[in-house]
């Protein structure tokens, strides 16, 4: 246990107190800690109706999804594009802030829209993110690059607890990528699981993310990628390690390739690759990551997030907390009001993207090559824009 005078201790001075008081609140708190009310100081000005954005901050490897002589060869593609997106969703969002921040909870109907221009001829893709229930919290997300015809629909939201000084999330949701068939002759389905969080650091004041447990890639075309992840541990370990099979769905301990490194830095094939060499590179994550375009606050719609957050992120990031607090307080009532006349008129929020979807039988059925749980899942699928 760190001494009394340590806790903190890369936390302003000022904001010690209440660090050490946060500390205790979420010790003692049982339930969700999402429903926690966090002091100003350690938020991020960044909403979760933003974090889909670092789902194509790599869209050449987004489009190259498409891509591949075979079945075999795409997913290998997939899966070098996911390894890709980890590195921004999970290490480096908020590197001009010295750790990670809480992110602002968004409200019901927050939208992001963005964008990354086309470069070299991969074509545009286009980001559309809601924020489709707030009780429980849970965004839903579509990337569409039309001209590689690669599309992401997914959904997330987050269980998040409290054990041995760690902050536990348990990501809940999947997104399903869509693709050309490598024989031209269809559509290839990828069905994507995410990785569980543990944020460390936190008796420091100084946290940073970890990924644990196993996620998968499972593909219509009979393949499977099974992603198993370890960290920094007390005493040994490294950090941001992860271990990758790609293998048959229905011979899952029969490894077709396997690949392994650090998702935040490098790593390899171990053994062969697909062009036959042994050892190869597999993916070098200091590639430069292209940030998602969107338009001047000024120009965007009410319910868009930076526009819906604007004053209070210039607090977080003057470090004016009391005016962050305030106007996030403001927000945030207004919600509630908003919620309350809409059940008293009987006219419930309606989506702007996307519809619920009852039975997802896409999900259930690639599921269900890996052992996935359908019963415990929702879905959401992207509603056309009437224009």
């Amino acid at each position: 246990m760190a001494d009394s005078a340590d806790v903190g201790k890369a936390v302003p001075t000022e904001q010690r107190q209440g660090w050490g008081q946060f500390l205790k609140s979420i010790a003692s708190f049982s339930g969700d800690l999402s429903s926690l009310t966090a002091p100003s100081f350690i938020l991020s000005p960044v909403s979760l109706t933003e974090y889909p954005s670092y789902w194509g901050e790599h869209p050449d490897l987004f489009a190259a999804c498409a891509t591949g002589k075979d079945d075999v060869e795409q997913m290998v593609n997939v899966l070098r594009w996911f390894i890709g997106t980890l590195k921004g969703q999970y290490t480096a969002r908020n590197t001009s802030m010295g750790s990670e921040k809480k992110p602002l909870n968004p409200i019901l109907g927050e939208l992001f829209l963005g964008s990354w221009p086309d470069k070299n001829g991969r074509g545009e893709t286009n980001l559309v993110s809601e924020q489709v229930s707030h009780h429980p919290p849970i965004t839903a997300y579509s990337l569409i690059n039309e001209k590689a015809k690669v599309t992401l629909e997914g959904h997330s939201g987050q269980k998040t607890s409290f054990s041995g000084g760690s902050i536990n999330v348990k990501q809940v949701g999947h997104a399903v990528l869509r693709v050309p068939s490598a024989d031209g002759k269809g559509e290839t389905l990828y069905l994507i699981t995410l990785p569980h969080l543990q944020i460390e650091g936190l008796i420091w004041g100084s946290p940073y993310i970890e990924l644990g447990g196993t996620s998968h890639i499972c593909s219509s075309s009979g393949y499977l990628a099974t992603i198993n992840y370890s960290g920094k541990g007390y005493f040994s370990g490294k950090p941001h390690s992860f271990k990758a099979t790609i293998s048959p769905s229905s011979k899952a301990s029969h490894p077709m390739y396997s690949i392994e490194g650090d998702w935040s830095g490098s790593s390899k094939f171990k053994g062969s690759s697909p062009e036959g060499g042994k050892d190869a590179a597999f993916w070098d994550a200091s590639s430069d990551r292209e940030e998602v375009s969107v338009k001047p606050i000024e120009e965007q719609q009410p319910m868009e997030s930076r526009k819906v957050w604007q004053k209070t992120a210039e607090g977080i990031k003057t470090q004016n907390y009391d005016a962050a607090s305030k106007d996030k307080s403001r927000i945030e009532n207004e919600q509630r009001q908003k919620r309350k006349d809409e059940q008293a008129k009987g006219t419930p929020h309606q989506l702007e993207y996307f519809v619920h979807v009852d039975d997802d039988k896409e999900y259930a059925d690639l599921a269900a090559k890996f052992g996935g749980h359908p019963a415990h899942e929702e879905a959401f699928r992207r509603k056309p824009r009437v224009h």
